[in-house]
């Protein structure tokens, strides 16, 4: 090919791509014009929307919440606040617009919202809501904390009653799935009740003790030995040493008593390394303990410890019924049943009543499980209460710093306190006396030089005293007649769960 031919062809090339350029051009400026087209119509739109839309301002997502400032054509809501609900409509009409009952249907379920309503009584009882007799009527509602669309779980199940709904295939919730989604099961009306008559128990043991002229204390939860003896403790590392989780408050109470404080308590975490996968056992539980010093006999203490567990269970009668009802929906129970003054009977007397009743045990040998149980309804049938003293427990089945009977060695100054058939404390006359307290520790194994600063506190003067641990979780889930103690636990722990 010549040189003109070249040019030429590169010429028409030129001119082939210039005509595709200016195409190019077109379509960009054609497809520019539309998208512009479109956005004028949407802003038009909105624009019409808005106009429309007279309630805008009564509803939408509000901004996060940063501390600047506080914050069909109908549809129904349930409102909750803790333990209580409501029944909320939104209908269109002077305050609310079809855009607005729209927005509100389509709120996520756990969503915090901050609602102005007009509260309406209304004709027939809501009753699927705490609030029965009246409803409210949103004027205004904002979304101040968006709920993801999707929960692990639903509250309405979480409060189902056990067997309800099964014909239809409604669901319940399992107790492993709730305390893997500890902080929505929390939300459910069931645990805000049982949490709240939770706080009653503390401040009313607080309340009658400090009334009656007790001390609350706090002591130690490292400690350089085991409490209780035996090897249901947890080891810790303490630096270049090892130290062990309080299984109970016990040495330090009576340090004080030792220290004429003359009536102590204290609240707080206990710790058991028992690898109990029971329905009443934890790891780590609440302990409310009392210890005092008597004058002439150890009932004295018995008497005092009763009369805060009576104070209590009156308090809760008279306080929290609405707390009680809530939970007596879901978990259907027979009231708590207790005497005045507190029924007391002797070790040997519960074992005759087993023995009568079919039941093959030693005179010295502990209570079993179903052995408490079944002694629970023995003395339900015959004397009518749920809460009973049992006394004079064998000394071989107690810790070593148990007063032994005066006048049966076999037997001890101790003895637990049972709600409708299981123990929640357990309890004795303490050895004041530092020799006694020495040959007991050696007797169950104890290493003196761990203890030695306990039994030095009885060289110098100690007056006879007892006092008992009382577990809090039994007692809400004795007291409201539930099954398992994790359901009076938060966040309960046991040798499968350490978490959340």
């Amino acid at each position: 090919m010549t040189k003109d031919g070249v040019q030429g062809a590169a010429e028409e090339t030129d001119q082939a791509q210039s005509k595709k350029g200016l195409k190019k051009q077109q379509k960009e400026a054609e497809k520019a014009a539309k998208k512009a087209e479109k956005q004028a119509k949407l802003a038009a739109d909105q624009q019409t929307t808005d106009e429309d839309d007279f309630a805008k301002d009564r509803y939408g997502v509000s901004p996060m919440v940063q501390s600047s400032q506080r914050l069909g054509k109908q549809c129904f809501l349930v409102l909750r606040q803790q333990q209580f609900n409501v029944q909320a409509l939104v209908a269109v009409g002077e305050r609310a617009s079809k855009q607005m009952v729209k927005f509100a249907a389509n709120i996520n379920k756990e969503s915090i919202v901050d609602v102005e309503a007009v509260v309406r009584k209304v004709e027939q009882k809501i009753e699927s809501c705490s609030q029965q007799d009246v409803e409210l009527h949103v004027e205004r509602i904002f979304v101040i904390s968006q709920a993801e669309p999707r929960l692990p779980l639903q509250l309405e199940d979480c409060v189902r009653p056990e067997g309800e709904g099964d014909e239809d295939g409604r669901a319940t919730v399992n107790q492993d799935t709730r305390l893997d989604n500890r902080v929505i099961d929390l939300r459910t009306t069931t645990s805000q009740a049982i949490f709240r008559l939770q706080s009653g128990v503390c401040q009313l043991f607080r309340d009658t003790l400090m009334n009656k002229g007790f001390v609350e204390i706090q002591t130690p939860k490292i400690i350089s030995a085991a409490s209780e003896g035996g090897a249901n403790v947890f080891t810790v590392s303490y630096f270049k040493t090892s130290a062990y989780l309080a299984q109970s408050p016990q040495l330090y109470k009576q340090m004080c008593i030792c220290a004429d404080f003359d009536k102590v308590f204290c609240v707080g975490p206990v710790f058991r390394a028992e690898d109990s996968n029971t329905h009443r056992h934890l790891t780590e539980f609440v302990g409310l303990d009392i210890e005092l010093a008597f004058n002439y006999h150890y009932h004295e203490v018995i008497e005092s410890i009763t009369d805060t567990m009576v104070q209590i269970f009156k308090g809760l009668r008279d306080k929290f019924q609405t707390e009680i009802q809530t939970v007596g929906k879901q978990f259907p129970s027979e009231p708590f049943k207790f005497l005045e003054p507190t029924l007391r009977l002797e070790y040997q007397e519960g074992v005759a009543m087993l023995r009568e009743a079919g039941v093959e045990m030693g005179d010295e040998e502990d209570l079993s499980t179903p052995n408490e149980k079944l002694l629970g309804r023995l003395v339900k049938e015959k004397y009518d209460t749920d809460f009973y003293v049992l006394d004079k427990y064998p000394l071989a089945v107690r810790p070593f710093y148990t007063m032994p009977d005066p006048t049966d060695n076999k037997y001890s100054n101790s003895y637990d306190m049972f709600m409708r058939g299981e123990e929640i404390l357990s309890g004795a006359q303490r050895i004041h006396d530092a020799q006694l307290l020495t040959e007991r520790a050696i007797h169950h194994n104890i290493d003196l030089e761990k203890i030695k600063a306990y039994i030095d506190s009885f060289r110098f003067g100690a007056p006879p005293h007892g006092g008992g641990g009382i577990g809090l979780e039994r007692v809400c889930m004795l007291y409201l007649g539930l099954h398992n103690v994790r359901q009076t636990s938060m966040f309960p722990r046991d040798p499968k769960r350490l978490t959340p």
